[in-house]
């Protein structure tokens, strides 16, 4: 008999079986050690080349020109630069070759205005848009540390009188708090040349015609305080140690009119409209979208009762702007107020824009509206004198003209734009 303790010999695994880690004998648990590691390794290694690969762009990034100081070249922040006033800036800042910066929330601006700005201007390391709230300050920093700026212009605010009665946190939030981030942002960025973009507001009613940069500042309504807050902020850390900034404060009255070559005008959002300038209302009325216009307030102490307003043009307002930026010194601060030094009622403005229209518009009369004040125009001798600036497009049917055109071609704002009917 053969015996029992024998073993049979065991049949070989069949070509292309694959095994199991159960079933591989390793009889040196050292040698199973290294046969795990270098699997484990090997993994690792698959699964890091796998994420590099698949990261998107923007995590491979290279140095964009904006986040470079390059010499002859001015790179300037434009808070609000997709608004009315804030786009009217950005144009002649391109046109006269700065690189611009707008940070814009969308909230009162409109992206029609930037992608107009975009096509005129393609060339790389021209413009750049950002999409942020100036109240995240972690957003506001973030831009400031991945951009290189030599200046901020700083438009974005809510700016409606009436409104701001109804909402007045919204508007200290909006202006007053937003600004600080921002002066925040700069100091930590060594960002040293402010021009902000300020408002006759903060003078409230004064006793004395015309307003002079040395008229008392007692504002009346929350949007005129708000903007006071700021100036304030921005003067007091001027006045600083730390600070050595450049500061320019613009206090400029009542803005009309639109690029003259019309390739921006003013779209303010539909549900706007009620606390919107004299002139979009004028236009809608002219074009039916209302059936009149409502003029509120008729028994002011005016000539003809109604409320009398500085109306400076908007090309001339960005080119106050400009002419600032380029006489800002370090260590100093200028105060402007910007204005035709002239005052115009009401009634003046609304025959006016009859016929730049051409229309007849149906005009009824209302109460004072909440916060408004009978009568405002400026001195602008201190800004003709030391930036010499004046304004050149005083003619107000002429501003209202320019305007009404890009309406009349613009029906839907920034949408299509539409043949003009004559």
């Amino acid at each position: 008999m053969l015996p029992t303790s024998r073993s049979r010999p065991q049949p070989r695994p069949a070509a292309g079986r694959s095994w199991s880690f159960s079933e591989m004998d390793f009889s040196d648990p050292k040698r199973k050690s290294r046969y795990l590691s270098k699997i484990i390794m090997l993994a690792l290694l698959t699964a890091m080349c796998v994420v590099m690969l698949t990261q998107p762009p923007c995590h491979r990034r290279i140095p964009s020109v904006f986040s470079v100081h390059e010499p002859g070249v001015t790179h300037v922040l434009v808070t609000g630069g997709a608004g009315y006033i804030g786009s009217h800036a950005a144009l002649r800042l391109l046109k006269d070759s700065f690189r611009v910066t707008i940070v814009d929330n969308l909230s009162r601006g409109n992206i029609g205005a930037v992608k107009v700005l975009q096509n005129l201007f393609p060339e790389p390391g021209r413009l750049q848009f950002i999409y942020a709230d100036l109240g995240d300050p972690k957003a506001v920093n973030r831009i400031f540390a991945e951009n290189a700026f030599d200046a901020v212009m700083h438009f974005a605010a809510v700016a409606y009188v009436g409104e701001s009665t109804l909402e007045p946190l919204r508007y200290y939030h909006n202006i007053t708090a937003n600004t600080l981030v921002v002066l925040e942002a700069m100091a930590t960025h060594s960002v040293k040349t402010l021009i902000y973009s300020s408002t006759c507001a903060t003078y409230g009613e004064p006793e004395k015609m015309p307003i002079t940069e040395e008229t008392p500042q007692f504002p009346i309504n929350p949007y005129g305080k708000a903007k006071k807050m700021a100036e304030d902020i921005i003067l007091d850390f001027s006045k600083s140690r730390k600070s050595d900034m450049s500061v320019m404060i613009l206090r400029y009255f009542n803005v009309i009119g639109s690029d003259p070559e019309g390739r921006l005008g003013e779209a303010p959002p539909p549900e706007l409209r009620e606390h919107g300038r004299i002139s979009g209302a004028c236009f809608d009325a002219a074009l039916g979208i209302i059936p009149g216009l409502k003029v509120k307030g008729t028994d002011y102490e005016t000539p003809d009762g109604t409320c009398v307003r500085d109306y400076i043009d908007v090309t001339d307002l960005v080119d106050a702007h400009v002419k600032a930026l380029n006489k800002a010194e370090r260590g100093k601060v200028g105060i402007y107020n910007v204005g035709t030094g002239r005052g115009r009622s009401v009634k003046e403005f609304v025959e006016a824009c009859k016929k730049a229209t051409g229309v007849d518009i149906k005009v009824e009369f209302f109460s004072r509206r909440p916060g408004d004040y009978a009568e405002v125009y400026s001195d602008p001798a201190k800004i003709n004198r030391e930036l010499n600036w004046t304004a050149q497009h005083t003619e107000l049917q002429e501003s209202l003209r320019v305007a009404w055109t890009w309406q009349m071609k613009h029906r839907s704002g920034y949408g299509q734009p539409q043949a003009m009917i004559l």
